[in-house]
């Protein structure tokens, strides 16, 4: 006999588990379905392990720079094993906890492969048979992987996605990385860091390529100072793989050369997991490996709600998680606003951090705005200078005509942190009297986002 709950939940990534727990605390009877591990790809191959590795290689960097900050550190060196078992770790504590919040909040786990034979039901394939599950409001958190082309697929040996990545079978000497999105940029920086040589090949012409082009100009002028080759309008055609090394034919300008690496790092886009479901027989659309919806997450089928990756751009953890928050809120009978796109920050963990909300200057122009832009480079800013951290800049968009912030940009040291300030602003419809008007504490260097705004309107003080 089905058990009969209020809302399903398939998936129980960082869309999925918070859709569950807003829809327990709703006072709904909720169930959530996962295959594999609770807290999904973020919490334990993606975002959080990726920022454990990332922090030891930042470390590591420090280290090095000893001297300048009056410090000795000598027979520098790293474990490779331990600290990919660091990362582990983190990404593990961070599993069970979110187990804690589901039992907490009194939501059913049922673990196993989820299956839509109709509308309002749930077909589970756990270690112990089929459990027929039921409810009126089901919502699809099944996310997305990794986009493998023809001829450059994965075999985790000298070929890795992201996920071997993280947990790598030897330390890359000499590492080719393809994509300069921001997992083949975080990956590259983290391995270069370390000592791989390494490069970047990109299709587009710029790395970062969602980035504004002045950031992402600037962030390539960083990498190559740190002895990454970073290849910009070119393409890995194919790959010739033996015993301890990859052959990769690379087009460049209409010309194809090779060139020897021991590791691949395949890092062209995600498809969503949107296979064995049984969307098409419901009705539901897919477009591009991606569930279609509306500005509410509603897929056209009666009941059936698509979050996160799986219903497409931004591919970002905390627009799946506000996702699953509004849905399981409109599921309850509540009035929630639906998730504005342009209003969602995205981060690369690179060295230096990358950061972004809003339109780029290109895309304002190209929406027909008159606009003011603003900058301040970091070394114009105390803290940065006393952090040893002054390669950076900040850049703000506004609209001349209303003030209203339309962007802004970020790299350096903490961007990532930083870039919220500008999020709430942009959330409470700032304008720049507002943003201007209000203190920035000295010193810190959320003080180059007041300059930069000053800078907009002309009225910098330090630059």
């Amino acid at each position: 006999m089905a058990q009969t709950f209020d809302m399903i939940v398939i998936g129980a990534g960082p869309g999925g588990y918070v859709a569950a727990i807003r829809g327990a605390q709703l006072g709904l009877k909720v169930a959530v379905v996962e295959r594999e591990h609770l807290g999904g790809i973020c919490l334990n191959w993606g975002c959080i392990p990726t920022k454990a590795l990332l922090r030891s290689s930042e470390v590591f960097h420090l280290m090095h720079r000893a001297k300048e900050f009056g410090l000795s550190a000598e027979k520098i060196g790293y474990d490779i094993d331990a600290v990919v078992k660091r990362s582990r770790g983190v990404a593990k504590q961070l599993n069970s906890g979110v187990g804690h919040l589901l039992k907490k909040n009194k939501v059913t786990v049922v673990m196993g492969e989820a299956t839509l034979p109709a509308k309002g039901r749930v077909s589970v394939k756990t270690d112990k048979g089929v459990e027929e599950l039921t409810a009126k409001a089901i919502v699809l958190a099944t996310g997305a992987r990794a986009r493998e082309l023809p001829g450059l697929e994965a075999d985790g040996k000298r070929v890795w996605t992201y996920k071997h990545a993280l947990v790598p079978p030897h330390m890359p000497q000499k590492l080719l990385v393809i994509g300069s999105g921001a997992i083949g940029i975080e990956f590259a920086s983290f391995y270069n860091t370390l000592g791989a040589k390494t490069t970047v090949v990109e299709v587009m012409d710029r790395i970062l390529p969602v980035e504004d082009a002045e950031i992402s100009t600037f962030a390539k002028k960083q990498f190559e100072k740190q002895g990454m080759v970073i290849r910009e309008k070119t393409m890995v055609k194919q790959l010739d793989r033996s015993a301890g090394k990859v052959v990769a034919h690379i087009e460049q300008g209409g010309k194809v050369t090779t060139e020897e690496f021991d590791t691949v790092i395949s890092a062209v886009g995600i498809v969503g997991n949107v296979e064995g479901l049984g969307l098409e027989a419901l009705g539901a659309k897919v477009e591009r490996t991606h569930v279609v919806t509306d500005p509410y997450c509603r897929t056209g089928v009666e009941g059936l709600y698509a979050i996160g990756d799986v219903a497409g751009a931004p591919w970002l953890a905390h627009k799946a998680s506000h996702e699953g928050v509004m849905v399981a809120e409109l599921i309850a009978g509540g009035h929630p606003h639906a998730v504005d796109p342009g209003s969602i920050a995205g981060c690369t963990y690179c060295h230096p951090q990358v950061a972004s909300v809003g339109l780029t200057e290109a895309k304002a122009k190209e929406q027909g705005y008159d606009i003011k832009v603003g900058r301040f480079p970091f070394i114009g800013n105390g803290k940065a200078i006393a952090l040893g951290e002054p390669e950076g800049m900040v850049k703000t968009v506004f609209d001349a005509k209303t003030g209203a912030l339309l962007g802004a940009h970020m790299v350096g040291a903490e961007v990532t942190e930083m870039i919220q300030g500008y999020v709430v602003g942009r959330q409470l419809e700032t304008t720049e009297q507002d943003l201007m008007n209000t203190v920035f504490p000295h010193p810190t260097l959320s003080e180059m986002m007041h300059e930069s705004v000053l800078n907009a309107f002309g009225r910098a003080i330090h630059f």
